[in-house]
């Protein structure tokens, strides 16, 4: 029987009524089991007490989740803002994580949080209000209590001409995406391309190319439509083709 890869899933350290916990929503889990056929790792936010090399070595691939908060501006020098929600151990988890993944070629897909993450890792800036920049939308979730609502498809994305995310779509330059955050791409990091673009300029999508490995950051939540969505399963199963080569 073949062995199920190896998924670590990025988790949040969020306060609670009775303490802190660490937490990741249902449907990344999913995601893993049904989009690839993966076992998922949950992955604590334990900071700079992680054993960084010692988690890889266990892993196949890399998954970097949505949350309610967001980088810490420091770690792309500019200053916090009162509005934003944080999460310090999350940062000192997931920022080292990245780069040494990408060193070892290890796949990564990086959503919402996770995305903004990738390109904080590399050295690139985020805007912390997107809708507050000239000429941009509100990306923000829809103000419902309805998940299903709250994490609909929304709105077009435009995929680069002749990108990844065009080819795996089956040639078609749009796709119809959710949208759920208030942050987005300011700087784009060194070795990250843009994959995809909302009309508003906002940057939807990222891929690596600088060196070996798969990495592929999104700013819409596909986990959400794996099993209804042909293009959230296409993004998968590029996912598990990535895992499939490089072991």
């Amino acid at each position: 029987m073949k062995k199920a890869p190896v998924i670590g899933v990025s988790a949040c350290l969020l306060p609670s009524d009775r303490g802190p916990i660490h937490t990741v929503r249902v449907q990344y889990v999913n995601a893993v089991l049904d989009g690839i056929g993966g076992l998922p790792l949950l992955l604590p936010a334990v900071g700079e007490r992680q054993d960084v090399a010692g988690v890889l070595d266990r892993l196949d691939g890399l998954l970097l989740t949505g949350s309610p908060s967001n980088v810490e501006p420091k770690h792309y020098g500019d200053a916090g803002r009162p509005t934003t929600l944080h999460d310090p151990a999350r940062d000192a988890t997931t920022l080292p994580l990245i780069r040494a993944a990408l060193a070892r070629g290890l796949p990564i897909l990086a959503l919402c949080r996770g995305h903004q993450e990738l390109n904080v890792a590399l050295g690139g800036s985020l805007h912390q209000h997107v809708e507050e920049m000239p000429g941009r939308i509100d990306h923000s979730a829809p103000a419902s209590d309805d998940m299903n609502e709250r994490y609909a498809l929304r709105h077009w994305v435009d995929l680069v001409p002749g990108g990844f995310l065009q080819k795996i779509n089956g040639g078609n330059a749009r796709a119809w995406v959710n949208s759920l955050h208030s942050q987005a791409i300011d700087r784009l990091a060194d070795g990250l391309a843009v994959e995809a673009t909302h009309e508003d300029g906002t940057i939807e999508a990222v891929r690596w190319t600088k060196g070996p490995g798969f990495a592929l950051g999104l700013q819409w939540h596909p986990e959400w439509h794996v099993r209804s969505d042909a293009f959230a399963r296409a993004i998968f199963a590029s996912f598990a083709d990535a895992i499939a080569a490089r072991a």
